[in-house]
């Protein structure tokens, strides 16, 4: 996708132009808004580049017929990356989904706030900055509760995930197959880069999980997952870290909810590339089974 075309998108409708809350003829004051409109010029300019980064990515086309008025909520908690952020974000804003970008930052130190301060007009996008690091189940539960659309979807912001599976993770929900879509990376192994020790702690925990839940789940720890608003609403989340997701699938599996998996594409990077999951995360994993298959 070349610069022109990326900046074409975000410009291909009313409503996203509504959205960005700056670009409206009839304000009194004729220079602010044109100041206005080229500093959301010199964003989306920016987003087109980070897009750009990578020359064989490529946004999918619009898979599904969207019902009227359908919203998808991506929530994305943040912390501490600068290298990936603006990438993630031109990435998610190409798809051509009707959409709102829930990104929070969680306390970030290494400027990824900065970045996000400087997007902070960009149609279809809206930035949460919490003042103090609380944990990934803190971030999401956040996003969870800004969130407006009939789904609600979670996305890291390090690469590792592919905004092109989103498309096809709605389609179950959106034709009444299922209330939840999982993203499995293990379904038809197209993980990159994922270690013996990391495949095998996943798989270790997933088994651990459907013998508490009586669900038949892949990759219960997969960041993609995939909920009807209804979904969301009725689950009370306590979880501040990584025991967000064994939290949620037990409470999922609890209430009767139908679950759906589909193969998705998985780039993995190393905790030299800053990934932040570790041990006692998988310890805290374990005991958050065992609490959330009989207790909320």
């Amino acid at each position: 996708m070349n610069q022109n075309l990326a900046i074409e998108h975000f410009f291909d409708s009313d409503t996203s132009v509504a959205v960005g809350s700056t670009v409206s003829v009839e304000t009194e004051n004729g220079l602010e808004t044109i100041e206005r409109t080229n500093r959301l010029l010199d964003k989306l300019n920016h987003l087109a580049q980070e897009l750009n980064r990578l020359d064989d990515y490529e946004a999918p086309a619009a898979r599904h017929n969207y019902p009227n008025n359908f919203q998808l909520s991506i929530v994305m908690p943040v912390y501490n990356e600068q290298a990936t952020i603006g990438q993630m974000i031109a990435r998610l804003l190409a798809i051509e989904i009707p959409k709102e970008v829930i990104v929070v930052d969680d306390g970030s130190t290494d400027g990824t706030r900065e970045i996000l301060e400087k997007l902070k007009e960009v149609p279809e996008l809206r930035i949460v900055l919490k003042e103090q690091n609380a944990g990934k189940g803190a971030a999401v539960r956040t996003g969870f509760n800004c969130a407006s659309g009939d789904i609600v979807l979670v996305q890291d912001a390090d690469l590792e995930y592919d905004p092109r599976d989103i498309p096809k993770l709605l389609e179950p929900i959106l034709d009444g197959i299922c209330d939840v879509v999982y993203g499995s990376r293990f379904l038809e192994n197209r993980h990159r880069g994922s270690s013996f020790i990391h495949r095998f702690g996943n798989r270790l925990l997933t088994r651990f999980s459907n013998l508490t839940t009586g669900l038949r789940l892949t990759d219960m720890e997969t960041c993609y997952k995939a909920f009807r608003r209804q979904v969301i609403s009725d689950l009370p989340m306590r979880q501040n870290r990584f025991g967000f997701e064994p939290e949620v699938t037990a409470k999922i599996a609890r209430r009767g909810y139908s679950v759906y998996e589909l193969p998705i594409r998985y780039n993995a990077r190393d905790w030299d590339a800053g990934k932040k999951i570790g041990m006692k995360d998988g310890f805290e994993a374990l005991f958050c089974i065992l609490r959330y298959a009989w207790f909320d």
